[in-house]
């Protein structure tokens, strides 16, 4: 496990980061760990205009993934408001050897993009669907 703890984190991720979190360039971005390179990279990048279904269709069945998504929604008194989410996906699914490696650099990386608010985990979609996400940006 020591090896995949020594991650690098790509420019680019905290770079597509700060645009999300201060120009809402995106909606959402995908990591993947490149494992010959040692490093996260960006994998996919959302358009503002997408949605949450657009999201969990980027997230492979069967292999784990960082990703931050922007979620925007309404207060009680109709403010609308928006928080940004870091999704550790880990799908049941996945190479024990994949999962031990996300679960290692996950710290690292997450303390490289500064703003994230709320942490999620999860081992499939229902843990991480849309009410969930609502219970927790309140």
């Amino acid at each position: 496990a020591n090896a995949a703890s020594g991650m690098a984190v790509h420019d680019d991720c905290k770079l597509k980061f700060l645009e999300l979190k201060a120009k809402r360039t995106y909606r959402f971005i995908v990591f993947k760990i490149e494992e010959v390179q040692k490093q996260v990279v960006v994998e996919k990048l959302g358009e503002p205009a997408q949605g949450y279904e657009d999201f969990t269709a980027c997230l492979p069945e069967n292999e784990c993934r960082y990703a931050v998504y922007d979620f925007e929604y309404l207060t009680e008194g109709n403010v609308p408001k928006s928080r940004i989410f870091f999704i550790a996906w880990s799908p049941d699914t996945s190479r024990v050897r994949n999962k031990m490696i996300y679960a290692s650099s996950k710290d690292r990386f997450k303390r490289e993009l500064d703003g994230i608010q709320v942490e999620l985990q999860a081992t499939d979609r229902t843990e991480m669907g849309l009410d969930v996400f609502k219970s927790r940006a309140t």
